[in-house]
């Protein structure tokens, strides 16, 4: 099996992972992991992918010109042999919330302060909502702290950054649950 991360943002509009998913299952393409999201009004998607025969970028020939044909830019990379391995985190999956009013430094300061303790971010999405005249930034951040690493202690690192931002942060760590 040959690996692949395929990238495709555009303008939002209903019907992209369909037109996009029904092309990657005419050519015979399995999605092994994928993202998408709209950030601002464009739609961007990641996809890792995997093709038995594939084994570089001429292969897949034109199958994505309908999405560049209808304004999409795609991007397609070949992964180098273990690429396509999901990373194995040792720690509990914690969740970090930031609420507040919209200001710059925001991602940087949170995820410096976790970087700096060797925290692994997994997830990170940041939206504004409310009003025009009252904009709340919103950042949700999933992470795997490390098994010496609590709940408690990233509260604790994340209080100088709650005060000097003005911002609420909450932090929880989830459950595992095997199947």
């Amino acid at each position: 099996m040959h690996y692949f991360a395929l990238t495709i943002v555009g303008r939002d509009r209903p019907g992209i992972v369909s037109q996009v998913s029904e092309i990657l299952f005419d050519i015979g393409c399995n999605i092994a992991d994928s993202s998408c999201s709209i950030l601002g009004g464009q739609f961007a998607m990641i996809l890792i992918l995997a093709h038995p025969e594939y084994k570089d970028r001429t292969s897949f020939g034109d199958a994505f010109k309908p999405l560049e044909d209808a304004d999409l830019t795609v991007a397609l990379r070949v992964l180098k042999p273990g690429g396509e391995i999901r990373s194995q985190i040792e720690g509990d999956i914690c969740m970090i919330s930031v609420y507040g009013a919209d200001k710059p430094g925001i991602v940087y300061h949170v995820a410096k302060a976790l970087g700096d303790k060797q925290i692994n971010i997994t997830d990170l999405n940041t939206k504004l909502v409310g009003s025009t005249e009252r904009p709340v930034y919103v950042m949700v951040i999933e992470a795997v702290l490390p098994p010496e690493i609590g709940e408690q202690d990233v509260n604790d690192w994340l209080v100088p950054i709650r005060e000097e931002l003005q911002v609420d942060i909450n932090v929880r760590t989830i459950p595992t649950v095997e199947l």
